[in-house]
């Protein structure tokens, strides 16, 4: 087990346990599941909150009613989890949309449930219709929020830093052409930071992250400051990715080949339900 994703085996079956009671609550399959928090960006403090994020799909029938139905699952948080889902349909429109919190989810290291066949189909329509200029804006303004909100004092809470340094350093990847920007921190900081000073800053932010509460307070770190300002006051003056023709029928096959397959599946087992 990779330490900068930490969690403990039984929080993982009773997530699990949680998923296959929501799936019978409602009726539905669970395609993925995953975290979408800071522990899938790799940096849970001792406190942190399990994330609980998923996709799920209803029976045919519910694809073939006339008036709109929920398209979210939410459920009421539980002591330090959260666990909450998006319908199949309304997750493909989303992406379409180039929702960069959507195409974060299906690249976290630390997964719960997957459909083999639906998150290879997914991953497969994120890198053929992602749309560059969209995460750009996304992550730069997220960036630039975090930082004037939460890093503007003589004292700041140290895990506001990594909330500025995550979409600052996906916006660089994006701006340098790398294509999706991985969700995994480490990884944003192994390619994109390459003076050593800071480097070692953010090395330090991340072992004091990971062993401090959340509400942890602390100084300014004047390198970090220096990097998010200049580069910030830099991507002012920088366009954005020029938009391409995308063509998403891809998205419209997913979600009739993952309905009409799961549909399959459930006569074959005699569990076919009517919404």
């Amino acid at each position: 087990m990779n330490s900068s994703h930490p969690i403990d085996p039984g929080i993982r079956t009773d997530i699990e346990a949680r998923l296959s009671a929501i799936e019978a609550e409602f009726g539905v399959s669970v395609l993925y599941a995953c975290e979408s928090g800071s522990r899938g960006w790799g940096f849970a403090s001792p406190d942190s909150d399990y994330d609980v994020r998923f996709i799920y799909a209803h029976p045919l029938s519910w694809y073939l009613q006339v008036s709109d139905q929920r398209d979210v699952i939410e459920v009421p948080i539980s002591g330090e989890l959260d666990i909450n889902g998006w319908e199949l349909r309304k997750a493909l429109g989303l992406l379409k949309k180039g929702n960069a919190t959507l195409i974060e989810w299906l690249d976290s290291p630390l997964v719960y449930r997957a459909d083999s066949d639906f998150i290879a189909a997914m991953r497969h329509a994120v890198q053929q219709t992602h749309q560059a200029e969209r995460s750009f804006h996304h992550y730069v303004h997220m960036a630039r929020k975090n930082y004037r909100e939460y890093l503007q004092g003589d004292t700041v809470r140290l895990k506001k830093y990594l909330y500025v340094l995550r979409p600052l350093l996906a916006t660089l990847w994006i701006e340098q052409g790398r294509g999706v920007a991985p969700m995994r921190f480490q990884q944003l900081v192994d390619v994109i930071v390459t003076d050593p000073a800071l480097r070692d800053a953010i090395d330090q932010l991340l072992t004091i992250k990971r062993a401090a509460m959340e509400s942890e307070y602390g100084r300014p770190l004047p390198i970090i400051n220096a990097f998010i300002d200049a580069e910030l006051t830099r991507l002012e003056s920088v366009l954005l990715p020029v938009p391409h023709h995308t063509d998403f029928s891809i998205l419209d096959r997913l979600l009739m080949d993952t309905v009409f397959r799961l549909d399959t599946s459930r006569t074959r087992s005699g569990s076919c339900r009517i919404a």
